[in-house]
């Protein structure tokens, strides 16, 4: 095995581990948040799932639509933090 694939197989389990804290850690906020927060973070988490499950998208090309399409609930989240 190549120290690529060394590399490669190294970094796959640490994306594996941090998914899994961010998991528990949205799971302990969850009970806490307001119900304007859960709806922004659902229209938000749905909208990368969504483009993450086509094949035909490529990493860079979701990161840039979500810039965009995310961009209003964030700023609505924002907003709701400093009132």
């Amino acid at each position: 095995m190549s120290s690529a694939d060394l590399l490669s197989r190294a970094l796959d389990g640490d994306i594996a581990m941090v998914h899994q804290r961010f998991v528990e850690a949205m799971e302990t906020r969850l009970p806490s948040l307001e119900l304007a927060t859960k709806e922004r973070y659902f229209a938000v988490l749905s909208i990368l799932v969504g483009k993450l499950e086509d094949p035909a998208k490529n990493l860079r090309d979701v990161l840039v639509e979500m810039m965009a399409e995310a961009s209003r609930h964030i700023m609505e989240e924002m907003s709701a933090a400093k009132s």
